[in-house]
């Protein structure tokens, strides 16, 4: 199938320090330590980043945080869940700047 997301891509993330080497090594240690525990545990972090990944819907970001999950011990109906936080968070977010085209609307039919 020839498609334009190619899973083993996923491999290829490391060649971006190639460009610019400084630059991934800061953002490689700011993620490293945005995904270590602290407040929240690296389990919780991982099922964000999957509810993330299906909100702005990055594949690669979909499969790296799927196997995230299920290696921190989550299962497949708690990533169902943040799919659904997810889901809910984005859908209620296009309803909410509704408010905006009601408010243009409004001053327009005036």
């Amino acid at each position: 199938m020839d498609t334009y997301y190619h899973p083993h891509d996923l491999n290829k993330f490391a060649d971006m320090g190639k460009g610019n080497k400084e630059l991934w090594d800061k953002f490689m240690s700011y993620y490293s330590a945005v995904f270590a525990d602290g407040a929240l545990t690296e389990r919780e972090k991982a099922l964000i980043a999957l509810g993330v990944a299906h909100a702005v819907q990055c594949p690669y970001c979909i499969d790296a945080y799927t196997q995230a999950c299920l290696e921190k011990g989550s299962n497949v109906e708690e990533m169902t869940e943040a799919v659904h936080v997810s889901c809910a968070i984005r859908g209620g977010a296009s309803l909410a700047h509704g408010v905006q085209m009601r408010n243009v609307a409004e001053k327009l039919s005036m």
